[in-house]
């Protein structure tokens, strides 16, 4: 049996490759219907927005990758902080960040789901 460190990592795994395919429908399934996302200078997107700015190919990745894990269980709840490294195109124009990440996860129906992420830019790359 896998420990919730191993699951989550795995799923964090998965969900950075979702995000290199810009497959929406698979981003979509690590998120609770309620996720939000809080950007490093504070704005708020929600699922349906996220997604939609996939969909569209107004975000894409080609880059996002995640390590240096610290995870915090607490039964139905975990938090995980991570390093992570993401890069691609918003609105036509190329970006790429370090960040701090910090996911709070909830397990619904059997399954982690992430119901907030929130980014703090680590620094700029070269």
């Amino acid at each position: 049996m896998t420990t919730v460190e191993e699951e989550l990592i795995a799923l964090s795994n998965e969900w950075d490759l979702a995000m290199v395919r810009n497959d929406a429908d698979a981003i979509g399934r690590y998120m609770a219907d309620d996720w939000t996302i809080v950007g490093p200078e504070g704005s708020m997107i929600d699922k349906a927005t996220f997604l939609g700015l996939v969909k569209s190919g107004t975000l894409t990745h080609d880059v996002m990758e995640s390590d240096d894990f610290s995870i915090r269980d607490y039964g139905s709840t975990a938090v995980m902080l991570a390093r992570a490294v993401s890069g691609g195109k918003y609105q036509g124009q190329a970006f790429r960040e370090v960040e701090q990440t910090s996911n709070v996860f909830v397990k619904q129906q059997g399954q982690w789901k992430c119901v907030l992420t929130h980014l703090s830019r680590l620094r700029s790359p070269p």
